[in-house]
């Protein structure tokens, strides 16, 4: 029998286009990185989690040559002739992203047939938690119709998509985790030779996101400007150790040797990065030794390091970390995302998560008179078809 989701959302498919013969769902997760921030994009370690909330496509063929896409959230109809997919700009609108999907599978020799998608999701827009991975990725599979594309290879492309038509110099990050995820596990991911291995959280903590519900728009942010400082970091320190090609390649003892030759601002962009890289690796062996001191202690250190060297934090994400560190029973909190907006991630014992949801929410109403949205941070599989056997 089919999962009652499931059935809604083909029905649902069926009132918006006036039939669901043919129709397939694809699922594309979110993801809350644990640590590891803004060090993709200079090839370093990353370490997320795919989420449970995720976005699905109801997709099915037209005939009429036409691609449609309706997003729920929105209560938006968008369409195009599929001939004319490969010429089109961008729009600086949502759908930039499955258009920029679309060009590059066809870029990739992988025709785009007419269809119908229906766009449904539960990862919170601007919330740094990958929405724009999640419909990416879910786009992909429902213009993919069965066609196996190597999983590497999807994750690349839609990282693709978003460089090269969305126009943000993102790292693979939140494409391969949407890609690679799997329950109950951490994935820390080398950016530079793609690899991966899967981390067993240990037991008896949990991860809750609080979501600051201020949105922030990477693209236009300082996003730019980090990648942009980042990359001059490497040029300055480059001309004393001539083999560093990213700031992945350079040790704290390099960094400080060249310090003095560096902008003051460049050499705290690169300080954030070099040691949040080797926060990674110690988070890891601390979650595999089962320190959750330790591992609560680096998620704070690289909360601060965000704040102040790499400066993408802002009040309330700061408000959000320093109240969360007054509650009984959490281990460690920090952003987790671009930044500037967004979520906070916190580890806590599982018996404290009733009371820190109750705090947090009365705390950040009376400092901020909003309310926060707060997701329990469940590790779950990556991106794939929607099968008749499963619920969402």
């Amino acid at each position: 029998m089919a999962g009652v989701a499931q059935s809604l959302m083909t029905e649902d498919f069926r009132k918006l286009y006036g039939s669901a013969e043919g129709v397939r769902i694809f699922r594309a997760p979110g993801r809350v990185n644990l640590i590891g921030e803004h060090t993709d994009y200079n090839l370093g370690f990353v370490l997320p989690v795919a989420l449970d909330l995720a976005t699905y496509i109801a997709a099915a063929p037209s005939t009429d040559g036409k691609l449609r896409i309706y997003s729920e959230f929105r209560k938006e109809m968008r369409e195009w002739n599929v001939a004319d997919l490969a010429a089109l700009t961008p729009a600086r609108h949502w759908t930039d992203y499955p258009i920029g999907v679309a060009q590059e599978l066809l870029c990739a020799g992988l025709a785009i047939a007419p269809a119908n998608l229906l766009v449904r999701s539960s990862v919170p827009e601007g919330s740094g938690l990958s929405s724009s991975a999640a419909l990416e990725v879910s786009t992909a599979l429902a213009f993919l119709a069965g066609r196996l594309l190597d999983p590497l290879d999807l994750a690349r492309l839609c990282q693709r998509a978003e460089r090269n038509f969305v126009g943000m110099p993102c790292g693979i990050m939140d494409q391969y985790i949407s890609v690679f995820g799997r329950e109950h596990s951490a994935v820390e991911i080398d950016c530079r030779s793609l690899g991966r291995r899967f981390v067993e959280l240990p037991a008896g903590i949990t991860f809750v996101a609080v979501n600051t519900m201020v949105k922030h728009a990477l693209a236009g942010s300082a996003y730019k400007d980090r990648v942009a400082e980042c990359a001059a970091a490497v040029a300055g320190i480059k001309e004393k150790f001539p083999g560093v090609e990213s700031l992945r390649d350079v040790s704290p003892e390099q960094l400080e040797s060249v310090a003095p030759s560096l902008p003051a601002v460049v050499e705290r962009r690169a300080r954030h990065v070099v040691t949040e890289d080797a926060r990674v690796g110690r988070y890891v062996e601390a979650s595999t030794r089962g320190d959750l001191a330790l591992m609560g202690e680096l998620l704070v250190e690289s909360h601060r390091s965000l704040q102040h060297d790499y400066e993408v934090s802002c009040a309330e994400l700061d408000f959000l970390v320093d109240t969360a560190l007054a509650i009984d029973g959490v281990l460690g909190s920090r952003m987790t995302g671009g930044g500037f907006g967004g979520c906070t991630v916190t580890m806590l014992r599982p018996d404290a998560v009733a009371r820190f949801g109750q705090e947090m929410a009365r705390a950040y109403q009376r400092q901020f008179q909003a309310a926060p949205q707060i997701y329990a941070c469940r590790p779950s599989a990556g991106a794939g078809e929607v099968k008749d056997s499963e619920e969402f």
